[in-house]
């Protein structure tokens, strides 16, 4: 079934925003995976099951889900709602330096979807943020851009998906977990993991929020007080 225009603008426009080379700061984020390198937990071949796990048990449950519901609530103009996500994703994150991450990724987000998207729901949004109201982490600065595209929450949260999958095992080359034709392997064969996840996600509600990875959690715990680090996360 052929798409029309508007589905060809919002799938260029997801294509431009989950690109590696935007410049939101996903580059700066081994997502925890420089932390298990450093504690000697992950080696070459491990990064595709990392990911899945990391997947399943954390992002899903986490950014994904408050992703979904602060889409909507942008779709509907309800910005209460947005915030609303946003201070629980924050609260839900443990470690300081996974805070700190998301909400600089988050900022710088919502600063260039100002100048390259604009509209008065990123204004909206970005006043916010400025104000301290809200956290302006960067899964719900990346729902309140998609919506302002008028990309559909479904695509909105499988976009992001990928985003993440493409910087972890980005992370994963610098690092040396894996190669260039490995990391295209792993990429397409995480794509039905991304496809559950983010079904999941569109199903719950902001009260299910929160997922539950304790080793991720000492993994970024220890990785912030490293002597030496690569990464910010």
């Amino acid at each position: 079934m052929a798409m029309d225009a508007s589905d060809l603008r919002q799938l260029l426009a997801s294509l431009q925003f989950s690109d590696s080379a935007f410049p939101s700061g996903f580059y700066t984020m081994s997502h925890g995976l420089e932390g298990y390198s450093q504690a000697g937990l992950v080696e070459r071949g491990d990064v595709r099951d990392l990911l899945e796990d990391l997947l399943v048990h954390a992002v899903g449950p986490g950014d994904a889900t408050a992703l979904a519901v602060a889409h909507r609530a942008a779709r509907a103009t309800d910005w209460d709602g947005v915030q609303e996500a946003d201070q629980r994703l924050f609260a839900s994150k443990l470690t300081a330096e996974m805070r700190r991450a998301s909400v600089r990724s988050g900022h710088q987000l919502i600063d260039m979807a100002g100048e390259v998207v604009g509209g008065d729901g990123i204004a909206e949004y970005a006043g916010r943020v400025t104000a301290r109201t809200t956290p302006g982490c960067q899964p719900v600065a990346t729902a309140v851009v998609y919506a302002s595209t008028g990309l559909t929450t479904r695509s909105a949260v499988a976009s992001d998906l990928f985003a993440y999958a493409v910087s972890f095992v980005g992370a994963a080359l610098r690092l040396r977990l894996t190669d260039h034709r490995h990391a295209q392997v792993v990429l397409y064969d995480i794509a039905p993991v991304i496809e559950r996840v983010a079904i999941d996600a569109l199903d719950r509600d902001l009260e299910d929020l929160g997922g539950c990875a304790p080793v991720a959690d000492i993994m970024s715990a220890r990785h912030e007080r490293a002597d030496a680090r690569l990464f910010a996360s």
